[in-house]
């Protein structure tokens, strides 16, 4: 009788230091993983949201080739096959010099227009031992447009041409589903059509993501232009904010942007203080954006 006594003590004994071992394991697991500091990841498919710039970069070595299409209104009728007949197109690329740090340079057909981007990842969203509720990036554009002179005939100066924008791009991702960016912007002109317009120009973007499936998310772009900035008319149309519908696909290395947009442009220039579609009117353009990535440098090269 003693002996089943003991070995049913024993066997108690056994399992309680097995079941408290576990415990104790598992609460080191725990431990560190809290103690571990994770950046957050994938808060938008590209750098762009769908025109603007979103707070995503390339990677060290990473260069990214970008295509841009926008055809005209849709609206237009049957005779312009509902704007398929006019397109528009922005060739760019982009190259991450570090992970934080990217340079971009592009060409638009609407204006003949170059442009030059810096890109420069601030600080970036992060939990665990330390956290960071937000991700910001700041960028900065030039651009030059190669139009003829409206006036030639006068003496008309290159600076003339010249524009830039800055924005700091600020966003948050809440879960796998839902990601959200503001985006206060300014955009300077050398030179605007009256004395009654504004050269520098200030607007408050806002940006969304929202995760459809694992490769594909809707996306929404708004653009606010504060009131008494633009007088004129652009090509004798009023100059509204910019709003954009897209739909994001993954397939490998390329993501496909479909969108749905009031705004010619395929960059911050022309989205603010150059936008004339209305909405309502159906002066609606269908367009879409392609981005392929290249990995031409591997981050050990550099070292």
């Amino acid at each position: 009788m003693i002996k089943w006594t003991n070995l049913f003590i024993c066997g108690l004994l056994v399992l309680s230091v097995r079941v408290y071992s576990q415990d104790d394991l598992l609460d080191f697991l725990q431990e560190q993983e809290v103690d571990t500091e994770n950046f957050t990841i994938a808060t938008f498919k590209n750098t762009r949201v769908i025109n603007g710039h979103s707070v995503e970069t390339n990677a060290q070595g990473v260069f990214q080739f970008l295509i841009g299409h926008r055809f005209g209104r849709i609206n237009s009728g049957t005779r312009n096959l509902f704007g398929l007949d006019n397109a528009l197109i922005r060739l760019g690329f982009e190259y991450g010099i570090t992970d934080k740090l990217n340079i971009g340079f592009g060409r638009s057909s609407f204006q003949k227009m170059y442009d030059g981007t810096i890109k420069y990842k601030i600080i970036r969203q992060k939990y665990g031992a330390t956290s960071f509720p937000f991700t910001a990036t700041w960028v900065s554009s030039m651009y030059a447009a190669d139009t003829p002179w409206s006036q030639p005939e006068r003496e008309n100066l290159f600076s003339s041409r010249l524009a830039y924008h800055h924005s700091l791009l600020i966003a948050k991702k809440y879960n796998e589903l839902l990601s959200f960016q503001l985006s206060p912007t300014i955009v300077h002109r050398n030179l605007v059509t009256s004395a009654n317009d504004k050269n520098t120009l200030i607007s408050l973007g806002v940006g969304t993501s929202f995760k459809l499936n694992g490769s594909t998310r809707a996306n929404l772009e708004y653009y606010y232009i504060f009131p008494d900035q633009i007088s004129s008319t652009v090509g004798g149309e009023k100059v509204r904010n910019t709003l954009s519908l897209g739909l994001d696909i993954e397939t490998g290395g390329h993501v496909f942007q479909l969108h749905l947009t009031n705004s010619r442009g395929l960059t911050e220039k022309i989205l603010i203080g150059e936008t004339t579609g209305d909405w309502l009117a159906g002066d609606i353009h269908f367009g879409f954006n392609v981005s392929r990535v290249f990995t031409l440098v591997k981050p050990k090269d550099f070292y």
